[in-house]
């Protein structure tokens, strides 16, 4: 991970500033309230107007680059949302809270309000289905939670589970499901993958059903040690994969993740994943540009 601190976009706040209207406004500025461009808006430079206002003149609301984001009237510097993006999008196992707080040179507190609201940035707004016709794609479940054997009393600790789809050299949408039976997938499968594509999962008798309504259904049987066959086109090995980062995230770098934010840690492990091919630079970018349309609903009126 290289991250030059020397850049001005994480010390300067007009750097900063103009930087995400770069990032969110790339034909110019437009109003997040009624979509008003161009000629309809006015940028506000009077000596008493703080840097980078605008308004809108068809619904006359003053407006920053801010408003309709997950950055929308927070305290935090600019200058700390851009390098925590930077810092969270290279970090290929996640970056926590603590640490987050330690190189901001916030309290915990703040790092962790500022994480969860990038956490919500990579979630995709209206994703539609993966995979497709002649394209494979691998269905797998996992359980997220410590051990009984690492507890010296009380009942063992609760098992969270995790599904997870992965496009064959594509993309993956996680989810955190309340057990894994063939009710609960099916919804979550036939909306996210296309039916036309070839299924692969392991034996489970959850998949047979499910994989009848697909182009077609591969399995591999991992309880007889079977990982993968005919030439190495059968096997579940990109979803295994997966698992296998989101783990070492979870346990070695969070090490405990509650079930109310369950869903944001998969987004974000989900995000670094689909912009694997992308540089740093690159993926915190794209992650600032999810920031936009998020924070709608939260925005008190008649404030910028």
């Amino acid at each position: 991970m290289t991250v030059n601190i020397t850049n001005p976009i994480y010390s300067d706040e007009n750097k900063a500033r103009e930087h995400l209207e770069y990032i969110l406004w790339p034909t110019g500025a437009y109003c997040p309230r009624c979509g008003a461009t161009e000629d309809r808006v006015t940028k506000l430079e009077g000596a008493s107007t703080r840097p980078g206002v605008y308004k809108c003149k068809d619904c006359r609301k003053p407006f920053t680059v801010t408003v309709g984001t997950v950055m929308e009237r927070s305290k935090i510097p600019l200058t700390k949302w851009v390098l925590a993006a930077h810092l969270m999008a290279s970090s290929k196992k996640g970056m926590s809270a603590h640490q987050l707080h330690r190189m901001l040179g916030t309290t915990y507190e703040t790092a962790w309000f500022l994480a969860h609201r990038l956490r919500e940035a990579m979630a995709p707004k209206s994703p539609g289905p993966i995979g497709g016709a002649n394209k494979v794609v691998e269905a797998d479940e996992t359980y997220v939670g410590g051990k009984a054997k690492n507890k010296a009393f009380g009942p063992p600790p609760k098992k969270m589970a995790v599904f997870t789809l992965v496009e064959r050299d594509g993309e993956a949408r996680s989810f955190h499901v309340a057990n894994v039976t063939a009710k609960t997938l099916r919804p979550i499968m036939v909306k996210h993958a296309s039916r036309k594509s070839h299924l692969m999962t392991d034996e489970s008798l959850v998949y047979p059903k499910i994989g009848d309504e697909f182009a077609g259904h591969s399995t591999v049987n991992h309880s007889a040690d079977e990982y993968v066959r005919k030439g190495g086109f059968i096997h579940s090995n990109s979803a295994e994969s997966f698992f296998a980062i989101l783990k070492r995230g979870v346990y070695g770098t969070y090490h405990n993740v509650s079930e109310a934010h369950l869903a944001r840690y998969l987004a974000e492990f989900d995000f670094r994943y689909n912009h694997r091919k992308s540089e740093d630079k690159e993926r915190a970018e794209a992650m600032l540009k999810g920031a936009k349309g998020k924070r709608l609903m939260y925005r008190q009126p008649d404030q910028a």
